[in-house]
């Protein structure tokens, strides 16, 4: 199966810079998007051969995900069953045969980390949510996860030590994930690959420059780590700050 992962950084700028050619091109069994920025009803996506499912933020023009597959899933939930984080469209889950299949779009802890203690408590919320998926059958997740782990995962990480996204304390989230039966599929098979990166700030032509982070993942349960063929980053592919990640599995 072959797997994509973007944040389109607004789905509708994203569709004037080639989005459906990429989505075409890449003929992915499922591909899924973060950051669409839609409402119900202010698009319409024709993608023959593929079942859509949109989960919106109720702010206008704000977060929301999306997912596109081929194969019909036996069911399809929003969010995490917790009302106070699913309000912004951030968790898409299809259930197969034989695996969970999640998009997800974590919250940025914002400038001042504003929003760090409600990250810790989203954190704490859906690692319990795919913890309890793991124990009926293995998990895919994908997404934009607004954190670099490592310092190998991004350019700048002495300068960047306590700014959203490399704090110690979304950096121990994810290592909580990871503890918990989760695998990081491209740090798995490329644990020393440095410069690999998935998102650039506009700002200082830092693409050009490939000052990056790598804060977009595919993590599958440690059951699954043997299935992984392999995981990419598309660094060339345009349209967004981001670019997309691929797992083949």
């Amino acid at each position: 199966m072959k797997l994509i992962s973007w944040n389109v950084n607004g789905l509708r700028a994203c569709l004037q810079k080639g989005f459906l050619d990429y989505f075409k091109a890449e003929d992915a069994d499922i591909f899924c998007v973060q950051e669409t920025k839609l409402q119900a009803g202010q698009h319409d996506l024709e993608l023959p051969g593929y079942h859509q499912y949109w989960n919106y933020a109720e702010k206008k023009g704000y977060s929301g995900t999306a997912l596109f597959t081929k194969q019909e899933p036996l069911s399809v939930t929003y969010g995490i069953g917790i009302a106070e984080h699913d309000q912004e469209g951030r968790v898409i889950t299809a259930e197969f045969e034989k695996f969970y299949f999640i998009v997800v779009y974590v919250p940025n802890s914002q400038r001042e980390l504003t929003r760090l203690a409600y990250r810790q408590e989203w954190e704490e919320a859906f690692l319990a949510y795919i913890k309890k998926l793991d124990a009926k059958k293995p998990v895919i997740y994908c997404g934009d996860l607004n954190v670099a782990h490592q310092e190998i995962d991004l350019k700048n990480p002495k300068t960047n030590h306590k700014n959203a996204g490399f704090t110690d304390e979304e950096r121990n989230c994810f290592t909580k994930v990871l503890e918990s039966g989760f695998v990081d599929s491209f740090r798995s098979l490329y644990p020393d690959t440095k410069d690999a990166y998935s998102w650039w700030s506009y700002m200082g032509n830092a693409r050009a420059k490939n000052v990056g982070w790598r804060i977009d993942y595919f993590v599958v349960s440690e059951k699954l780590k043997d299935e992984i063929k392999d995981a990419k980053i598309h660094p060339d592919v345009m349209g967004s700050d981001h670019c997309p990640v691929e797992l083949d599995i």
